[in-house]
């Protein structure tokens, strides 16, 4: 075992005070059989079948996720696994982008990972590999992690610094009594999280049907309809005009200045939003703000509302997604802005038309068979979409908010309860590992 190295980082130091007197605080790097290795910093080329690759977004819920995982081919893989080739039992540690994210690989498949994961092989004559997950998932190893991290567009831990992670270590009997105990109480927890997520979904399922019904078919039930000529519309009253989206707006998008030259970013300057902005509508904040320079230099453009945001690259959900402007602001180019040229167009409805439109966008963006996955400005350009009167308009959006204002309350309860939730299996995975928990009482 190596001896206790004091750092500056609080969390570390919080973790020796906390643990009982015949436990041991030992740095990771003396915990593993092998060195840290990590994916390497290759791009391959995906394909429809073959190994699957997986990055930091392959942890969901602290469990490698598989399903809809992409693939490489032979070749690629074993490229791959020269640096780095995770088996059963070893632990992927989030070192970029989702900095801090733990899976332990419970399975016997052959996979590849990408440079952003790290891959830890625990030495099991110290540590078992289940009490290791636990430890690196309690918020003392959370914090540690933090207080290591470097920042310039995102956080990132460097494989340096990672084996300088200070863990708490009992005897092995009582790390598996641990760990079989963690396995328990978080079952029971994550059923009760599954439960409540299961109520979302049906709360999300019944909200998009009623948006998808109102923006596609008006309010009147017994209105006369046509065919639209767009599959993902189907029929709609026969008043309404379909027309494609750049004869009612302007389309574009933005870039992202040089991280690296300080005459672009300032703590107070002009909002500058990433793609992650279209989780919350309407957008009234931003992360990052740049200089006029920036504006003037990298010909970034200055959207004021009325207007919608739309995530137009990318893998994960964001990616047609689409969000109101509420405050003027510049994007990078992983954001698309749309915004009405009269006020004939509604952003509102024009925003909840396009998440109804979310599934097809993303059909259409992938294409035949394409693995970038992007929207491009000319495809949100040349939708072809439902144009009601603005009078229908504004009614169909009331109607909206009013059925909203019903549902918006208990899914805020049950947003709470799972918040509540996880901070209960966040507290007692720390209270196990450090020993805040008797012995007995996990028997």
């Amino acid at each position: 075992m190596g001896s206790v190295d004091p750092q500056s980082v609080h969390a570390a130091a919080l973790l020796q005070s906390e643990l009982p007197s015949d436990w041991a605080a030992v740095r990771l790097k003396f915990l593993l059989s092998e060195p840290i290795t990590d994916g390497p910093h290759l791009t391959p080329e995906f394909i429809s079948e073959g190994f699957p690759f997986l990055s930091v977004d392959g942890i969901q819920n602290g469990e490698l996720e598989f399903e809809g995982c992409r693939y490489i081919s032979d070749e690629d893989h074993k490229e791959f696994s020269r640096k780095a080739s995770p088996r059963r039992d070893d632990i992927l540690l989030g070192k970029a982008a989702s900095t801090g994210k733990v899976a332990r690989v419970k399975v016997d498949t052959e996979f590849s990972i990408w440079s952003p994961l790290a891959l830890l092989r625990a030495d099991k004559e110290k540590i078992s590999g289940a009490f290791l997950e636990y430890c690196l998932k309690c918020t003392l190893l959370q914090s540690q992690i933090d207080d290591l991290c470097s920042s310039n567009t995102q956080k990132n831990i460097s494989m340096g610094d990672i084996p300088r992670l200070l863990l708490p270590l009992p005897s092995l009997g009582d790390q598996h009594s641990i760990a079989s105990y963690l396995v328990r109480e978080t079952a029971y927890i994550d059923a009760l999280i599954a439960d409540k997520e299961r109520m979302l979904s049906l709360l999300d399922e019944k909200r998009a049907a009623l948006i998808s019904r109102v923006v596609t078919r008006g309010l009147d039930p017994d209105v006369q309809v046509k065919a639209s000529g767009q599959d993902w519309l189907g029929e709609i009253p026969a008043h309404w005009e379909i027309q494609p989206i750049k004869f009612l707006a302007v389309v574009g998008n933005g870039s992202t200045p040089s991280v690296e030259n300080v005459d672009y970013w300032d703590e107070t300057g002009f909002p500058w939003l990433n793609s992650s902005v279209v989780n919350l509508s309407p957008v009234t904040s931003a992360s990052r703000y740049v200089t006029e320079t920036a504006l003037r230099e990298c010909h970034l453009p200055k959207i004021k509302p009325p207007a919608v945001l739309v995530g137009i690259t990318g893998q994960g959900k964001t990616r047609g997604m689409a969000a109101l402007l509420g405050m003027e602001a510049t994007i990078n180019q992983h954001l698309a802005f749309i915004k009405p040229r009269s006020k004939q167009t509604s952003t509102e409805y024009l925003c909840y038309l396009l998440g109804h439109a979310y599934a097809f966008l993303r059909s259409d963006s992938d294409g035949a068979g394409s693995t970038k996955g992007a929207i491009t400005c000319e495809q949100l350009a040349n939708l072809k979409i439902p144009v009601p009167p603005i009078e229908e308009q504004i009614e169909i959006c009331s109607r909206i908010v009013q059925s909203l204002d019903i549902l918006m309350p208990l899914r805020s309860e049950i947003t709470n309860s799972l918040v509540l939730l996880a901070e209960r299996r966040s507290s007692l995975i720390t209270a196990a590992v450090t020993g805040q928990i008797p012995m007995e009482a996990m028997s």
